[in-house]
């Protein structure tokens, strides 16, 4: 469909849709095929919408907007998905560069945290095949603590492989699994090393949950390095159309990247040894990964 050259207003409106709807798919780490399949919209026309070439109606954002578990408003929204009740301070946030951004979080971090303790447990995030996995089961065989994959804990909750639940329940039943799952693992699991999943970070809610409960850690990568221990695990789906693949791995990094870059520390995997990585994961979560020791009271 070509644009409407005499409404350029509409034109730029339509331009920021694609870019939202390519955006919020990245950060759910959704393929093209996955939307298509879960709003029953061709990948043709899901291809011209994301370039800004189509004008969609009502009822196919309606479906893009289920499919992507997200509300209708904040897909059309020019200001996007706001995680905030306040949108006065929303829009005050909107004003601050990205440096006064992360100066008013560690200001406010401090003070809503509450119940987060210096003994509050190690949850690794970051994409797949950052590291996660093998490190997290290291450190916690190294710091004698549970290791627990949260995506464990939504297949059992679930009963269901994950890729089965996607397909048959979407985003949004995969979602309000995860959030269950992460309330369990809290609940059960407080001094442990947790592996999210990568798109955890997608559900603002979910994500603020973490963070207050687990100290956490964005094991990160170049992307070339992801694609390359992806295939190594055996899956080779990355192999067919290669550049595309690598391409939509950027994409979905830098549209997660300032939500990962939140976390309370980052590691980097490239080129270094399991070793080497694990020794710097052992001293920065150590503090958070022993009893607190109870304090006798003083005689009277």
């Amino acid at each position: 469909m070509r644009r409407n050259r005499e409404l350029p207003g509409i034109n730029q409106h339509l331009r920021k849709l694609s870019e939202r709807i390519r955006a919020l798919r990245a950060r759910r780490g959704m393929t093209r095929k996955d939307l298509s399949r879960d709003s029953n919209i061709s990948e043709r026309y899901l291809a011209q919408l994301e370039s800004g070439e189509a004008n969609p109606s009502v009822a196919l954002l309606w479906q893009i907007a289920h499919a992507l578990a997200v509300d209708f408003h904040d897909l059309i929204d020019d200001r996007g998905e706001v995680p905030l009740a306040s949108r006065e301070l929303w829009d005050l946030l909107q004003t601050l560069t990205p440096a006064d951004q992360q100066l008013a979080y560690e200001l406010l971090a401090p003070r809503f945290r509450n119940s987060r303790t210096a003994h509050s447990g190690v949850a690794l995030i970051g994409l797949r095949g950052a590291g996660k996995t093998t490190l997290g089961k290291r450190l916690a065989a190294a710091l004698g603590v549970p290791f627990v994959r949260l995506s464990a804990v939504i297949e059992a909750i679930s009963g269901m492989a994950l890729g089965e639940l996607l397909s048959l329940g979407g985003q949004k039943a995969y979602r309000r699994t995860e959030r269950q799952a992460l309330e369990q693992v809290i609940r059960d699991y407080p001094l442990a090393v947790v592996e999210a999943g990568g798109s955890l970070v997608s559900e603002l809610s979910t994500f603020n949950l973490l963070r207050g409960a687990y100290f956490t850690i964005w094991v990160r990568a170049k992307p070339e390095d992801h694609m390359h221990r992806v295939i190594c695990q055996g899956d080779t789906r990355p192999l067919r159309g290669s550049q595309e693949a690598i391409d939509d791995l950027r994409c979905i990094l830098a549209e997660r990247e300032p939500y990962y870059s939140s976390s309370d520390y980052q590691i980097d995997t490239t080129g270094r040894s399991i070793e080497d990585c694990v020794r710097e994961l052992e001293a920065v979560a150590a503090p958070h990964l022993q009893e607190p020791v109870a304090v006798a009271s003083a005689p009277a």
